[in-house]
């Protein structure tokens, strides 16, 4: 297993290139940020590679919606840029999501479609859209990983909006470059089963993203069992990314801590 420190919740008093330094003095090394094409990508990895780091993953903020027909020409458009973007610069993983998420004065909102689609005609849009998306990915090693986002979070509503239908997405797909993220807080706040999630699909799982619930801070601060959750993923053999997807509520040493004795990685991150 390995650690991904997620920039956008850790040492956020300072400016985002800064905070690799002290996570990386933890013993992280693997990084993510959100929103590449708002993000000064460049510096960050330059930061990781003066560290011995790799900027593991991140997302495209202006994907545009895979969910809408209108918006068809950009998803493949930006899809490519990102992919260009992620093979410069050797980030292995890029997220993909069913709807354009604006953040509006602090606010997480999903952008309305341009038309009165149903659930099943945004669902059958993304699936085409998907298919065609893969076709440019296989030109490239990079991986692309589903993360359900709880409709509970965002305001507005997704066409992906809960663990049954991304990892339906993740199935009909079939793709060996096309994977699934367990995010903790997210399947917390939007469905539970939690155990049974990650039993029935460790098999098309790539990540695990840990914030406790409805805190998403470090585990112990809310209502998420870790204790069991950590044994299962022992007992499945799990030893992938260990996502650091949560706000600290105390000092960065204590929050990672909390981890490390669920998650232990051992002697090297690999």
């Amino acid at each position: 297993m390995f650690y991904t420190g997620y920039l956008n919740f850790w040492f956020t008093d300072r400016p985002v290139v800064e905070r690799i330094a002290p996570l990386a003095a933890l013993g992280v090394r693997h990084f993510n940020v959100f929103a590449w094409r708002s993000a000064p990508m460049a510096d960050l990895v330059a930061e990781c590679k003066r560290h011995g780091a790799a900027f593991f993953s991140t997302f495209d903020g202006d994907m545009g919606a895979l969910a809408d027909p209108a918006d068809n020409e950009k998803t493949l458009r930006t899809w490519a840029e990102s992919l260009e973007m992620a093979v410069q610069y050797d980030i292995a993983a890029l997220y993909i999501f069913s709807n354009q998420i604006d953040v509006i004065d602090g606010r997480e909102l999903v952008r309305p479609l341009s038309g009165n689609y149903s659930q099943a005609e945004q669902y059958a849009n993304l699936l085409r859209q998907t298919e065609r998306i893969l076709r440019l990915v296989e030109q490239t090693p990079v991986e692309v990983r589903v993360e359900n986002l709880s409709r509970n979070v965002f305001i507005g509503s997704q066409a992906v909006d809960t663990p049954q239908i991304a990892i339906d997405w993740v199935r009909r797909m079939d793709h060996p470059q096309f994977r699934y993220t367990f995010d903790t807080y997210h399947q917390q706040r939007g469905a539970g089963e939690l155990l049974l999630t990650l039993e029935r699909n460790i098999d098309i799982i790539a990540g695990v993203h840990i914030g406790d619930a409805p805190t998403r801070q470090e585990p112990g601060t809310g209502e998420i069992n870790f204790v069991n959750l950590a044994a299962a993923v022992r007992r499945l053999g799990y030893d992938g990314e260990i996502g650091l997807e949560f706000t600290p509520s105390r000092s960065a040493e204590q929050a990672l801590a909390a981890v490390q004795q669920l998650f232990p990685l051992g002697a090297s991150q690999g």
